[in-house]
């Protein structure tokens, strides 16, 4: 048994698996929201008492003991943590540490306290023989620690700690294929933050976190309308990518014309495109297949159109229960993070 705990600051979701053999059942899936006044949602506001008391209200509800529980593994946000694909010499694994805290200690902000990090073998280096590719984790002490002591809080004995970008790296490796050519990438759409991850078998590992996500679409529609945040989410649900819809003199008979409006989905487009843009530039002749959207804003109405017509992309949606075995019904795409972390639970 292993159970995944996706720390949301809009949500959180637990997933509870099972192994028997070569079968991987879900056991139990939930979700618990953070806030319990929706028109006063604020993500500046949530502190880790609040996380704190919405987990053990959580595990009340699906009937989990945390000092019973094992084989825990929690997310920590991808915003705090750095994930990159590094190559370097093939070394011990002490000499290894020592420099790769030296890297390390150029991606993360200091808070005062050391550098920890943690990697994963990739491989010898196609290209040069004497360096190999890791992925490289890596945060503060002091962030490891309130993480540590939130989870303690929570009621649970603190267990694995893992990134948003990797829970998912495994959510989509259990149920798909790494293309033999060209990258896949996953677009984790949540309500504070949009992670971006890029992938293939033969190209490298990156992964960015972008601030627009559920939480900045509902902003945006609380200015444009002068409301509060669940008007603003109900406005959204309704009307999906044309909640930002108006007219406009461009729209008289006058005209005949219509001008389109740049919103918010826009500015989301428009970094993931600088981000890929980027990718390229560090992947000679990368090119892009699938882009699997997860996450619970994912399936907004008409986003996934809305990106694959402003990127020119094929879109579909990450679907983390491919091979799993699973009775429970749920939007699975609010369990692609949950499940990956329950998945590397199995593992250990």
């Amino acid at each position: 048994m292993s159970i995944g705990i996706d720390i949301g600051k809009f949500k959180i979701k637990i997933v509870e698996l099972s192994q028997n053999n070569d079968t991987i059942s879900v056991v139990k899936a939930d979700t618990f929201p953070t806030f319990d006044n929706l028109s006063k949602f604020d993500l500046e506001k949530i502190n880790a008492s609040q996380i704190e008391a919405c987990i053990q209200d959580l595990c009340k509800k699906m009937n989990i003991n945390p000092k019973k529980s094992k084989n825990i593994v929690t997310s920590l946000p991808g915003g705090i943590v750095d994930v990159r694909q590094i190559k370097t010499l093939d070394m011990p694994d002490q000499e290894l540490s020592i420099s790769l805290e030296l890297e390390a200690k150029k991606h993360i902000p200091t808070d005062g306290t050391d550098a920890i990090i943690d990697y994963h073998h990739l491989g010898a280096d196609s290209n040069e023989l004497d360096k190999i590719n890791l992925l490289l984790v890596a945060t503060t002490k002091n962030i490891i620690n309130d993480h540590s002591n939130l989870i303690k809080n929570s009621g649970f004995k603190p267990g694995i700690f893992d990134t948003v970008p990797i829970a998912l790296a495994n959510a989509y490796s259990f149920n798909y294929e790494l293309p033999e050519e060209g990258a896949d990438v996953i677009l984790d759409i949540g309500n504070s933050t949009t992670n971006i991850i890029v992938w293939g078998k033969n190209l490298s590992f990156f992964t960015r976190t972008l601030e627009t996500a559920g939480n900045s679409f509902n902003q945006s529609l609380m200015q444009a309308n002068n409301t509060d945040y669940e008007s603003a989410e109900k406005i959204k649900l309704e009307k999906g990518v044309n909640c930002f819809d108006e007219k406009t003199e461009a729209d008289s008979e006058d005209f005949g014309i219509s001008l389109e409006k740049k919103t918010i989905f826009n500015e989301l487009t428009d970094e993931i495109r600088k981000t890929l843009r980027y990718y390229m530039k560090n992947n000679n002749q990368a090119f892009f297949n699938t882009f699997y959207l997860t996450g619970g804003s994912s399936k907004l109405e008409g986003l996934s159109d809305f990106i694959a017509k402003n990127l020119n992309v094929k879109t579909d949606f990450l679907n983390p229960l491919n091979n799993l075995s699973n009775e429970i019904k749920l939007n699975e795409n609010e369990f692609s993070v949950a499940i990956g972390l329950a998945l590397r639970g199995l593992e250990e």
